[in-house]
């Protein structure tokens, strides 16, 4: 006999745009979870394949499953993507939850992982966004992100209720990085932002690459950065550091070149003043921090 999962305190939302390629893949991780939440609201965002179709399958059989369809005008872009998250967003209103999160519809996860995460949540309460570390699949292996841990995946971005209503939500920015926007308003409200690197996640498919080639993709990547008002030399090092990402060293140039391009072409910065004086001030202070092991390293040789 098949004993049933736990319910928790918290709803997601997955925005899902043509993704009948691995969204089973994420249904089925859901419905295995040892801990699943009160409602998880699959928003089919103008799909013309079967996503819907696929969704709407499981939605029949599991009641912590709820479909919800979405018409808009054709393509792919980071503000429909916001849109999407708010329309199902208005569905989560009904459920007196705890914490609210995106999960991409191209993830998978260990049976364990939300039971994990929000372990963690109710150890701290002043983390306002976790995640667990993202492994994306390129070639025939998955790579990890390695992202730094005080920052959190998009694809994975779980939040405490306090914590997204303060900062507002999502933003809906056209050059994309609204987790990235998300996470620097937490942070300067206070908040502490966490990944998890023992939380292993699955990415099935590149970030940004649905529409783009990657390298193509590190040229938006470059463009993102430069709208959200990064430091020049915080980026530089950044992509020294990932010089090693595929693709290889181009890629880092890439990013480079898209920074400029915005640049050149007058990209607003779309974050306030405040929230960049906030982030140019933690990046320097990275930097300096890096500079200080350096040298430290230096002394000791």
């Amino acid at each position: 006999m098949k004993i049933e999962s736990a319910v928790a305190p918290y709803v997601i939302i997955t925005p899902a745009h043509n993704e009948e390629a691995f969204i089973e893949k994420t249904i089925c991780s859901m419905i295995n979870q040892t801990v699943r939440p009160l409602k998880w609201i699959v928003v089919n965002d103008n799909s013309t394949d079967r996503t819907g179709e696929i969704a709407e399958q499981y939605a029949k059989q599991y009641d912590f499953l709820q479909l919800v369809n979405l018409t808009r005008s054709g393509g792919r872009h980071f503000g429909n993507k916001v849109r999407a998250f708010n329309y199902g967003l208005i569905e989560a209103q009904r459920y007196d939850y705890q914490y609210i999160g995106n999960l991409d519809a191209d993830i998978s996860l260990n049976k364990d992982y939300f039971e994990k995460i929000l372990s963690k949540l109710d150890s701290c309460s002043d983390l306002g966004i976790v995640g667990g570390m993202v492994s994306t699949c390129i070639g025939e292996k998955f790579v990890s992100q390695e992202v730094a841990l005080d920052s959190v995946a998009g694809a994975v971005q779980l939040f405490r209720r306090e914590c997204f209503e303060q900062i507002g939500g999502y933003l809906a920015l056209p050059q994309g990085g609204i987790d990235a926007a998300a996470e620097i308003m937490a942070r300067m409200k206070g908040w502490k932002t966490r990944t998890f690197a023992d939380l292993r996640v699955f990415e099935h498919r590149r970030t940004g690459t649905a529409t783009a080639r990657p390298l193509a993709s590190k040229v938006k990547d470059g463009q993102r950065f430069q709208s959200l008002g990064y430091d020049f030399l915080f980026l530089s090092l950044r992509c020294v550091y990932r010089l090693m990402d595929r693709p290889r060293i181009i890629g880092s140039v890439a990013t480079i070149y898209g920074y400029f391009k915005g640049i050149i072409k007058e990209t607003p910065v779309v974050l306030s003043p405040n929230v960049v004086q906030y982030l140019r001030a933690e990046q320097r202070a990275k930097l300096r921090g890096y500079l200080g092991r350096l040298y430290s390293l230096q002394k000791d040789v």
